[in-house]
């Protein structure tokens, strides 16, 4: 279910975001997200990255907004809108798929292709303990989810990642991975459980780059976040 059982483990600072800034215009700011750590306050009201955004205000009086959102325990690629009218831009590029987003994982085990594409639909599940979501077929409020996925390396026990979704829906990217028989390292909703008194490693989820083309007289924005320290021993 989706609800906090890990601990929040990174302890961000203003300096710590600033660094992670991997692009600034007048319009838009991208971030390397840390794990750990939400994009913004939930119910509960733990720290989250929006508290640290006044670092990100640079030459304008106020603080950047979230133009989209990641999970808060995976890492990468984050735009913020500096400006209103980039917000809409951006929410319309979101809504109509003209954000491309490239995502790795490393998953338990493997998948028995090498590449595939998944076309499905999602739906919410609601417990009294809290969320999640799952596969199911075409029906009312299912939203439909596709994601273009191929393996880079396989190991003895693991597998890289190379996942490209074409839509952006909760979860989406952890649950076809479970679909495919081999969850995300450190997917405590998505994986196999936990056994007591063992620790879970933060997920291996990273939304390595976006291709962002916001501009209608220049190129595209490609931008890349490095690979996070605890995923980097399974990627050459």
């Amino acid at each position: 279910m989706a609800e906090d059982k890990n601990l929040y483990h990174y302890a961000l600072t203003a300096e710590d975001l600033q660094s992670r800034v991997l692009y600034r215009d007048k319009l838009i700011i991208v971030v390397n997200k840390p794990p750990g750590i939400p994009v913004h306050p939930g119910p509960r009201k733990y720290p989250s990255l929006e508290d640290y955004f006044g670092a990100l205000k640079y030459e304008l009086p106020h603080a950047p907004w979230l133009a989209h959102r990641l999970d808060r325990d995976t890492s990468g690629c984050l735009i913020l809108g500096r400006q209103k009218k980039a917000l809409r831009r951006l929410g319309k590029l979101f809504e109509a798929g003209g954000i491309s987003k490239t995502y790795w994982a490393i998953v338990h085990g493997g998948p028995k292709e090498d590449e595939g594409l998944i076309d499905g639909f999602l739906e919410k599940v609601k417990t009294p303990e809290g969320w999640y979501m799952r596969v199911c077929g075409e029906k009312e409020q299912a939203q439909r989810a596709v994601t273009a996925w191929q393996v880079v390396t396989r190991g003895d026990s693991w597998s890289f990642l190379e996942l490209k979704p074409q839509t952006g829906r909760t979860h989406q990217i952890r649950i076809h991975c479970q679909s495919l028989g081999c969850p995300v390292i450190g997917d405590w909703v998505y994986g196999p459980p936990v056994q007591e008194g063992e620790s879970l490693p933060l997920l291996h989820l990273h939304a390595r780059a976006i291709d962002v083309p916001l501009y209608e007289s220049r190129p595209t924005l490609f931008i890349e976040a490095p690979v996070p320290p605890h995923m980097a021993a399974f990627i050459p």
